[in-house]
């Protein structure tokens, strides 16, 4: 099989799309996007996606170029055969909780992000309700993880991909602690285990460095 080419960087939306290729074994070879460099607003780039944003994928075997992080996941699931839930229901809540956090978590957090981080006046009334808008989220996540192991029933999903990465930046970037939310922190823990999920982390790890899954 011909490998498919990532375009991304370390960000969390790169990491869905790094995660799930490593999860489904297909091979793969990453091109850097510095986006801190603006590699996303070159001419080259925006020919694979005009809204100049990562991850992106081209397949060249299957002659497809795939942007959104949610479309990519869901492509892949479906030319490796593996996540792709059982049926309607469940094909359906799998693409609920994808687009609750394309819609929600990673806007949220990004917003927090932003604010929190980059922002050189930091706004304590803005922080706050981006803040508490994180809790939110995190509240619903847990009452889903609460009734299942994982978010859309007993088998990890596209679902787990897609919101996973976003959770370990808010832990791990932002210092948003789980410990009002004691089945997120269970199941944060558990993806956070698997080992596909660490190596899909770690790309790119190099600016030069070409990975095959």
């Amino acid at each position: 099989m011909i490998p498919i080419q990532l375009y991304t960087y370390q960000t969390p939306n790169g990491h869905k799309a790094s995660i799930m290729l490593e999860e489904t074994g297909l091979p793969y070879e990453v091109r850097l996007v510095d986006i801190e460099r603006g590699d996303q607003k070159e001419a080259a780039f925006l020919a694979l996606n005009p809204n100049n944003k990562i991850p992106v994928i081209v397949d060249p075997e299957a002659g497809r170029t795939v942007v959104e992080s949610g479309a990519i996941l869901h492509y892949l699931a479906e030319r490796s055969g593996r996540f792709l839930p059982a049926g309607e229901r469940e094909r359906t809540d799998t693409l609920a909780w994808t687009l609750f956090q394309a819609a929600h978590i990673g806007p949220t957090l990004g917003q927090l992000w932003n604010f929190k981080v980059f922002a050189a006046e930091k706004i304590p009334s803005v922080i706050g309700r981006f803040e508490a808008e994180s809790a939110r989220v995190f509240r619903v996540l847990d009452g889903q993880l609460g009734r299942h192991a994982h978010i859309v029933g007993e088998a990890y999903g596209i679902a787990d991909v897609m919101t996973w990465p976003w959770i370990h930046a808010a832990v791990t970037r932002l210092g948003l602690a789980l410990d009002a939310n004691p089945h997120l922190a269970r199941w944060y823990a558990a993806v956070a285990a698997r080992p596909a999920v660490q190596r899909g982390l770690a790309v790119p790890a190099l600016a030069d460095q070409a990975h095959a899954a």
